[in-house]
């Protein structure tokens, strides 16, 4: 009897210390998706300190906790972004990597380039949508105008002043830049920066009147009173600018948006791409991350892989004709 009524006990022990485990330990005992010690590395085609690299640490960080197993960002910034997307593409199944890319690498660039080194469509497979952001249309301090309207007026005015500064040359905020000009019938030249930095530099001393930029990269400016943001490109006003409004709310028809997504390659297997959506998703989802995107004004969004998909199908439907009618050759 005694030994029977111990054996109860340290069963009961037993299932008491099972319940008290925290659900994400229990989660992490399951089977692993990749090797023990072997991390799974997000790639970015940018250097450091960038948006797409904070988002990239932001998802690693919590990746991680869900996986049980170690997440890096690995930079490799070079042609456009373009890299990146080659050295994922041809990662060996020993070394796990994905792709955290935006529209420049994986909708224009394959327009453009007679070869970029990869078929978006053929060579991987969306895991998740993590973040989308929108354009500002900008103009600097010493531009006579407070209003989208205003400053049609004076382009169409001054038309030799129709400088629209854009972070890179064939970049999403270049092609919204044309979009606008057609959509407003005013005349465009772009003048494309290398990076957010020299362009808000230049916009701020003078030197390009106009810019159309990720409206993230205008915030700082725009509360410290540096610049005006005229008009955002979403679909509804930024949460993050509530009195700015929308172009589309001005008149001009024209709603733009960019995102930054995670890519596996082809050779990964469909059911850890699948597994890997699901906790992207759990880690969008999770409220520490919302309010860490939100500090670094980024936006995040959480989407399945099938989703995600739809949302690029749909966006290479928009993006593709504008691209190929701007006549754009790097």
């Amino acid at each position: 009897m005694q030994r029977r009524e111990l054996s109860k006990l340290a069963l009961g022990a037993a299932l008491m210390a099972c319940a008290l485990i925290p659900p994400l330990a229990q989660a992490q005992t399951a089977a692993p998706l990749f090797p023990a010690k072997t991390p799974l590395r997000i790639v970015v085609g940018y250097p450091p300190g960038g948006a797409t690299d904070r988002v990239a640490r932001l998802v690693a960080d919590k990746l991680q906790v869900k996986l049980g197993s170690p997440v890096i960002v690995e930079n490799k910034p070079g042609a456009g972004g373009r890299l990146s997307a080659q050295y994922v593409k041809n990662a060996p199944a020993a070394q796990p990597a994905i792709l955290l890319a935006n529209p420049a690498v994986m909708v224009v660039a394959p327009l453009v380039f007679h070869d970029s080194g990869y078929d978006p469509e053929k060579d991987f497979r969306a895991i998740s949508e993590v973040n989308r952001y929108e354009f500002g249309l900008a103009v600097a301090s010493a531009v006579p105008v407070k209003e989208l309207s205003h400053l049609l007026a004076w382009i169409k005015a001054n038309p030799q002043q129709a400088n629209f500064g854009v972070p890179a040359t064939g970049s999403l905020p270049h092609f919204f830049a044309l979009m606008l000009g057609e959509a407003a019938k005013v005349p465009v030249e772009v003048v494309g920066y290398k990076g957010s930095g020299p362009l808000l530099t230049d916009l701020m001393g003078g030197q390009v009147p106009i810019a159309v930029d990720t409206f993230d990269t205008q915030i700082p400016q725009i509360e410290a009173g540096k610049l005006r943001v005229l008009a955002t490109s979403g679909e509804k006003r930024s949460a993050m600018a509530p009195n700015i409004p929308t172009l589309k709310e001005l008149g001009v028809n024209l709603v733009g948006t960019g995102w930054n997504t995670l890519f596996a390659p082809q050779s990964m297997a469909p059911a850890t791409v699948q597994r890997l959506s699901e906790l992207v998703q759990e880690v969008m989802k999770d409220p520490d991350t919302q309010q860490k995107f939100a500090a670094s004004n980024l936006v995040p969004v959480t989407s399945s892989a099938a989703q995600t998909e739809a949302m690029l199908k749909a966006y290479r439907t928009q993006w593709a004709p504008v691209v190929q009618r701007s006549g754009f050759k790097p």
